[in-house]
């Protein structure tokens, strides 16, 4: 393995699945702002929008959270776009 070419700074941070709640610990050396108590232990906070615990591939479920509304959007673009034709 090459030397000087990996990040020193690993440490222990809290990935939170804003669909779910879900918390879970990984090491981590992304920088973060915000930090959350989790079984009695502080951590630094990653929020994540989707993760293992929520994706359909993996929970088996065919519908998929959309928190940042992209699926209406689109709906509305395109229910428009069907009027004009008429």
């Amino acid at each position: 393995m090459k030397k000087g070419i990996h990040p020193e700074n690993y440490r222990l941070v809290a990935f939170k699945d804003m669909s779910n709640e879900t918390v879970f610990i990984a090491k981590s050396t992304a920088n973060t702002k915000e930090t959350i108590e989790f079984e009695g232990v502080e951590y630094p906070l990653l929020k994540l929008e989707i993760s293992s615990t929520s994706h359909p591939f993996y929970t088996g479920k065919m519908t998929l959270v959309d928190t940042a509304g992209r699926v209406d959007k689109f709906m509305n673009r395109y229910k428009k776009h069907m009027d004009n034709r008429k």
